[in-house]
């Protein structure tokens, strides 16, 4: 009966209906000691301060980063009277931004293959695609739009495959993968709510290497893999509450996760993950779980968890 309240709360935060597969505390704690008896990698975590334009100006929540191919780094967050996306140099200089007015709640940014700039608002479930410069090129309106779901009701995440496939993480409420081609045209969907094999309970981030699409299926606690066609090849359920997952530049997996049991994007760890095997490689400690991008070897980018304005977290070899 006290955990009752704690459920309540848990469910109200996330913004989906009370899990079908409730957390538990043997749970948490299998997970727990799972990554504490993994290598803690010897790994400096250490903010980059954004270098602000005008007095007054923040960012707000930071939901989102990637980087560029040139060691830009790309934001979006979620002061709505700013521009939301905000490309960084390695200083936290300010070099272009854009975007003001084109979000309700700007959730996910990612760079495709080209090093075009994909963005993706959770409250329209709107997916835009723009040049490095800002020029938008693309704009997918994803619609069917569940009702009642408070700020964030629709589209999370984007992957991108081989000859311009699109995979976005359709996760709040409509509980999907949507696949579209290069000219922003849908090709087909698939999965349903629930506990089974290709269904969620909010599929929450993507990542896809070597034909392989890796879903964290965040609610359920799982990882959950499909080929580029949507067929089940499998899952993970020993890696916590999965908010972010990216492939690294080695083929494995970072993820940003924490225990199921505790209130959403709690500090955590980003952890390394053998995309083949699910193995624990080795973790870092985060206050910034939501997201998470790994482009150059012993370096990982992350956002720097909420309250934490006008920076983003970098995690680096120690030397």
């Amino acid at each position: 009966m006290r955990q009752l309240p704690l459920l309540c709360i848990f469910a109200f935060v996330c913004g989906a209906q009370s899990p079908p597969n409730p957390p538990t505390a043997e749970e948490a704690a299998r997970f727990t000691a799972l990554i504490q008896s993994s290598p803690k990698l010897p790994w400096k975590s250490s903010p980059l301060a954004i270098q602000a334009r005008t007095e007054g100006w923040n960012t707000d929540y930071i939901s989102s980063v990637a980087v560029g191919p040139k060691g830009e780094t790309y934001l979006i967050h979620r002061n709505l009277g700013e521009d939301a996306v905000v490309v960084i140099d390695e200083k936290g200089k300010i070099l272009r931004s854009w975007g003001k007015g084109l979000y309700t709640n700007p959730h996910s940014i990612r760079l495709d293959p080209e090093g075009n700039v994909w963005t993706v608002d959770s409250g329209s479930s709107v997916v835009l695609k723009f040049t490095p410069q800002g020029k938008l090129l693309l704009r997918i309106e994803v619609g069917e739009l569940p009702a009642g779901r408070g700020r964030s009701r629709g589209t999370a995440d984007i992957a991108f495959g081989p000859k311009g496939r699109v995979f976005i993480a359709d996760g709040y409420g409509n509980a999907r993968i949507l696949e579209y081609d290069a000219a922003g045209k849908r090709v087909k969907q698939w999965g349903t709510a629930g506990t089974g094999p290709g269904q969620f309970n909010l599929p929450h981030g993507l990542a896809l290497r070597d034909g392989v699409i890796y879903v964290a299926d965040r609610q359920n606690g799982r990882i959950q893999r499909f080929d580029l066609e949507g067929k089940y090849l499998g899952e993970w359920g020993h890696l916590g509450k999965t908010f972010s997952i990216t492939a690294g530049p080695d083929g494995n997996l970072w993820i940003g996760t924490h225990a199921r049991n505790v209130i959403n994007e709690a500090p955590g760890w980003l952890v390394n993950v053998d995309r083949k095997t699910g193995k624990v490689l080795g973790y870092v400690e985060s206050p910034g779980l939501h997201s998470v991008d790994a482009v150059r070897k012993g370096e990982v980018l992350s956002d720097p968890g909420r309250g934490n304005l006008n920076q983003v977290l970098w995690h680096r070899l120690a030397r």
